[in-house]
């Protein structure tokens, strides 16, 4: 421990390219822009799915799929295809492969619980609002949404916690980010405190990241249904048969 207080009150380390402030802004860059990402795909699927019921199998069984599929394994695999339409190494490695692999981990949670979401809403609700004559884009806009916004948001913060565990492992195929300093201590025996001072620092920021996120979730919930709604992130299960799709 004391080494790594020392390592920490180092103004070296807080300096540079390689210091804590710009290796910890990589961090975030590159899990906000998979997660953005991830939204522009995951959500516009997840709202149709759920609202027309259409294709719901197919949808949530890749998404399962893609689910299963480890981190590490994903980056191996996306490697030599990064390197194949990105001939230069250092494109290759530092952010193609780490920002597919973060942006198809985080879509299945954000697909299901968006769908989920949204079929939970009451039916009778849904079909008076059909009786009073409102267009399908109303009654998704003004209705399904904002009553499956905390399970949708809970579908977000999933995701955001696996892009940020991600993006540290991509750091073992040249990426950036707080990863870094786990990937430079492990291979550096006389300096273990940068080891710890990258899983600790990794650690506090995804307890921050989600703890931000709880309290948009809370915030964006309308009030009615606040002390109803259940904030567990949803488990990934194969839509029954039955349905259409």
């Amino acid at each position: 421990m004391n080494e790594v207080v020392t390592w920490l009150l180092d103004p070296s380390h807080w300096q540079g390219p390689a210091g804590v402030p710009s290796r910890l802004f990589e961090h975030i860059v590159m899990s906000g822009a998979s997660v953005l990402t991830a939204c522009l795909i995951g959500l516009p699927i997840g709202l149709y799915i759920g609202h027309t019921g259409r294709f719901a199998n197919l949808a949530i069984n890749i998404a399962n799929i893609g689910r299963a599929v480890p981190s590490y394994a994903l980056l191996v695999v996306l490697l030599p295809i990064a390197l194949s339409l990105w001939p230069d190494p250092t494109s290759g490695l530092n952010i193609v492969p780490t920002f597919i692999a973060m942006t198809v981990l985080a879509i299945p949670p954000i697909l299901v619980n968006t769908y989920a979401g949204i079929r939970d809403v009451d039916r009778d609700l849904v079909e008076a609002a059909r009786g009073m004559g409102l267009r399908e884009g109303q009654i998704l806009r003004g209705i399904e949404i904002p009553i499956a916004t905390p399970v949708i948001l809970g579908g977000l913060r999933t995701a955001t916690l696996q892009v940020i565990a991600t993006a540290t492992i991509g750091a073992i195929l040249g990426g950036g980010g707080l990863g870094r300093f786990i990937v430079d201590g492990y291979h550096n025996p006389g300096a273990p405190a940068q080891l710890y001072v990258g899983a600790l620092l990794v650690a506090l920021l995804a307890i921050g990241v989600d703890a931000l996120l709880a309290v948009a979730q809370r915030t964006m919930t309308p009030r009615a249904i606040r002390g109803d709604i259940e904030r567990e992130p949803l488990e990934l299960k194969p839509v029954p048969t039955g349905g259409q799709g």
